[in-house]
């Protein structure tokens, strides 16, 4: 096996891409008021998960309370501070902990004074919600990073001075009064429905991720992957790919999931002959890809459930989203298979792999995954399904001395599960704020009619559109701010055109995920990079063709919503998968230039034009689709074997 990146370097990687990773390290008296205080927070979440939650407004603000407070005290105020700083908090980082802290706990204390106040506030209650906007924005900007605090900024300052703006975008306009009891006295801004499921399903799945870590799944997530696709052509990228689906189900972060899992599969790649941005772009592609891999996928999905309402489950979400996820990596798997085979790579030697034997008598470990598959099909709710699954993962570490946990054990995975959910919190509450503004001034319905003007009312061009803003919005921002916002504004102008809501609705969740590797800002392309050593606008590149799939998938389950398994027959959803992956073999040959042979330059453009059209879900286009990919494959087979005619081979290479 190939050496691995060291912690150190890893860590390094991912403070520069990811700024969730940027926490202190602090020791002494500030180390343990800070570790209470994570421990507190996970405490408080299993305590409501358990007995039942508090009303709305308690909930939340308790929850925002102990992220901003949190946040002040890990996260130092700029990037240079978090080496010089590493170890100890400013003494204004202590005074905004302290404050953050306190506009939560500022609910639990006047709930029924603020309650009974019938929409009024006090003058306390304005300086006290205006100091909380701006907690937020703050912190947003230290967990989360730069572009979302400045959207969400951007959106406070509409709702100010939207009354001067020309044409649709004009409203009414807000007070400033009015704004701050928006944003913080109702549940329609900061404690609105985003940090609602922050504070509920997404921190028990964040916790259930820790206790993962702790059980050594994500080691084993490696060595399976190794055990299963190591000795086939090309071996290394197939394990980064496979590991790279699993990860994603204990990791919200396409930048974690590149730097954990690519630091193992990346330096085999390149040993084995993949190029340095080949190598990061298949790491890259497939990480990315696990916030789209059921049961467990990011944390957007479960915004999706709050979102679209009318009565829908996570488990819907979950099986419409699964052949689509399926499809994605599939995708990618071919590409790189075509890769391997056109530059003629081996796979994984017996002596490079692990005892297959010793690996499968692991599988155990998966155990606390499939129960949520089980108990999520069962009907159970989403926080009991997380919450049984936490307790079967400890259950699970037992069987093995190494990841068996004791008190200590469990104390450290509650306090790394909440310093990992501390930047949903963050993101959730500026999505509140955008959503807050949205609902108060009616944006979102403007912009949505605003869309479908400038694409004519065509469903095509509207669907282009709303994948660019999708992908702009989502650069440099956390996929769940990115979904929150495209899902107020983008998605609703595609369910004006009679787009099915759950399509819609995935539709904008795909995009705004594959933002991450898409050049110039791709953020999880330019980590894998890192770790490869290779040029980053290349291997973002590298990535997004690799991902092609994930650009033409979102289109096919809004053209043929039976790939969701929405109202269709058993019959009609073969036949949708069938033609999709038959187009993606057809696009991946033509991109890549290899299939059971060296693809010639017409070849190409017939495969690429065969696969579009097999994408393309109407029954003409598949059948034509369908003639020039059997005449490929015909040609493919013939030619390979045809050695009798060198010269016309020669010929038709030139």
């Amino acid at each position: 096996m190939t050496e691995q990146l060291s912690e150190k370097d890893q860590q390094e990687l991912l403070e520069k891409y990811d700024p969730e990773a940027g926490t202190r390290k602090l020791k002494g008296l500030t180390g343990a008021i800070a570790f209470a205080g994570l421990l507190a927070f996970s405490l408080f979440q299993l305590y409501t998960a358990i007995f039942g939650v508090f009303p709305a407004q308690i909930q939340r603000s308790v929850h925002l309370g102990f992220a901003l407070g949190l946040i002040f005290l890990l996260f130092p105020a700029t990037k240079g501070l978090r080496k010089t700083g590493k170890f100890k908090v400013a003494w204004y980082d202590a005074i905004l902990a302290v404050l953050g802290a306190g506009v939560g706990a500022y609910w639990v204390a006047n709930y029924e004074t603020i309650v009974g106040g019938i929409g009024l506030i006090t003058e306390t209650d304005f300086y006290v919600g205006l100091l909380a906007v701006l907690l937020v924005l703050e912190a947003t900007r230290r967990a989360v990073g730069l572009p979302i605090t400045i959207i969400a900024g951007l959106f406070l300052l509409y709702g100010l001075y939207g009354s001067y703006l020309p044409g649709f975008l004009s409203h009414n306009g807000l007070t400033m009064e009015r704004l701050v009891q928006t944003m913080y006295f109702t549940t329609e801004g900061i404690l609105g429905t985003p940090l609602a499921v922050s504070s509920t399903f997404i921190f028990l799945f964040i916790l259930f991720g820790s206790f993962l870590v702790r059980t050594g799944v994500g080691q084993y997530f490696n060595d399976l992957a190794v055990a299963i696709a190591g000795r086939s052509t090309g071996g290394p990228a197939k394990v980064a790919i496979f590991s790279s689906a699993l990860q994603g189900t204990i990791s919200g972060s396409s930048v974690a999931n590149v730097v954990t899992s690519g630091s193992f599969t990346i330096p085999m790649m390149k040993k084995l002959g993949y190029k340095k941005e080949f190598a990061g772009a298949v790491e890259a592609s497939a990480s990315t890809g696990g916030q789209l891999m059921p049961p467990i996928m990011g944390a957007a999905a479960f915004l999706m459930v709050e979102f679209i309402g009318g009565g829908i489950t996570y488990w819907d979400i979950a099986k419409a989203a699964a052949i689509p996820a399926v499809l994605y990596f599939t995708g990618i798997w071919i590409m790189t298979h075509f890769e391997a085979k056109r530059l003629g790579l081996r796979g994984l030697t017996k002596e490079e792999m692990p005892n297959r034997k010793e690996v499968f008598k692991k599988i155990y470990l998966l155990l606390p995954i499939i129960s949520v598959v089980v108990l999520l099909m069962s009907g159970i709710t989403v926080m009991h399904a997380a919450l049984y699954s936490i307790v079967l993962a400890i259950l699970v570490g037992l069987f093995n001395k190494e990841t068996r946990m004791g008190v200590k054990g469990i104390v450290l995975a509650l306090a790394e599960g909440a310093r990992m959910a501390l930047s949903v919190a963050a993101a959730t509450a500026a999505a509140g704020i955008i959503v807050g503004v949205v609902t108060k001034t009616g944006l979102g319905l403007k912009l949505a009619n605003g869309l479908l003007d400038l694409a004519g009312g065509a469903l095509l061009p509207s669907l282009f559109l709303t994948m660019i803003a999708a992908l702009v919005l989502g650069m440099g921002s956390p996929t769940t701010a990115n979904y929150v916002i495209t899902s107020t504004i983008a998605a609703p102008a595609l369910i004006l055109l009679n787009v099915p809501d759950l399509s819609a609705h995935l539709f904008v969740f795909y995009f705004g995920i594959v933002a991450d590797i898409t050049p110039p800002v791709a953020l999880a392309a330019f980590a894998a990079a890192g770790v490869a050593g290779g040029e980053p606008i290349r291997t973002g590149i590298n990535s997004a063709k690799l991902a092609i799939a994930a650009f033409i998938i979102p289109y096919i389950f809004v053209l043929s919503p039976e790939l969701l398994m929405i109202d269709a027959h058993w019959y009609e959803i073969l036949w949708v998968v069938f033609t999709a992956l038959s187009g993606m073999i057809a696009i991946g040959a033509g991109m890549i230039g290899f299939w059971m042979r060296k693809v010639f330059w017409f070849e190409r453009i017939l495969a690429a034009a065969s696969g579009l059209l097999l994408i393309y879900p109407e029954g003409y286009s598949d059948m034509i689709g369908l003639g020039i990919f059997l005449l490929l494959f015909v040609l493919q087979l013939m030619w390979k074997r045809d050695k009798s005619h060198p010269e016309e081979m020669q010929a038709l290479k030139a």
